[in-house]
């Protein structure tokens, strides 16, 4: 499965391609399903260009994204978003429409009261596992760990060369991941080196101007779509062992 990120917490200052309203993000969503895309997560934005938990920016978004695809749209409920672990979940408690799902930062102050408040509304939970944190080590021992959606063991190593190491690393940390099916992928300078990895482990990836701006090329993506299509080309060469990336290169 190819999920697309479509913004992340970027902002205008990280170019053009980077969709900031709904109407651009519905837009940058159906380029990115016709590229190959088959699921969407997606930061919601103030008017100012802020990732928010709003209720009223929530629902414009997923309506808008939902008219263009038919595919599983997500959101963030990252703390950046809304710091106050209260505050968060009066939000999510206020949402009027609901997402497929939603990622939860498990090393994050009250992951395991949003993600049981996201479960009880019947939204999925994405338990987001970054490495560099204890959120493998809180993940494992949490009670809501086999009822996640899945795992995104999140790379936040953006050295290419490093990169693949620390995934395998939180691959390892995160063992059998209760039994959930796992989305690896990486950032910036790690984001291809992780995908090309996840393609040879056969498991779930994600691309999309969230996790990097750049093609294999090292030329600025135009979408997420253009995106999207050479995750998949890597994705595959990664699955049948002919790809070109090795650490230092």
């Amino acid at each position: 499965m190819m999920q697309v990120c479509l913004n992340g917490s970027r902002t205008a200052a990280d170019g053009a391609a980077v969709p900031l309203t709904p109407e651009s993000m519905a837009g940058s969503a159906a380029g990115a399903v016709a590229a190959g895309a088959r699921d969407i997560h997606v930061h919601p934005k103030t008017p100012c260009g802020q990732d928010t938990l709003s209720p009223r920016v929530l629902a414009t978004t997923l309506s808008a994204i939902r008219a263009r695809v038919p595919v599983p749209v997500g959101v963030t409920t990252g703390a950046w978003a809304e710091p106050d672990p209260a505050a968060r979940l009066e939000r999510i408690r206020a949402w009027t429409v609901l997402p497929d799902h939603a990622s939860v930062n498990w090393h994050e102050p009250g992951a395991e009261e949003t993600a049981a408040l996201l479960m009880e509304r019947g939204v999925g939970v994405e338990a987001g596992i970054w490495s560099g944190t204890d959120g493998a080590e809180r993940f494992a021992a949490s009670p809501l760990g086999p009822k996640v959606l899945r795992v995104l063991a999140e790379v936040t190593d953006m050295d290419p060369a490093g990169a693949v190491s620390s995934a395998r690393a939180l691959l390892s940390t995160l063992g059998d991941a209760h039994g959930r099916p796992v989305l690896l992928h990486g950032e910036d300078g790690g984001a291809w080196p992780v995908l090309r990895l996840a393609g040879r482990l056969g498991l779930a990836t994600r691309v999309g101007l969230e996790d990097v701006l750049l093609l294999p090329d090292g030329e600025r993506a135009g979408s997420n779509g253009e995106l999207v299509a050479a995750g998949l080309a890597e994705y595959g060469a990664g699955r049948s062992g002919t790809e070109g990336w090795r650490p230092g290169a």
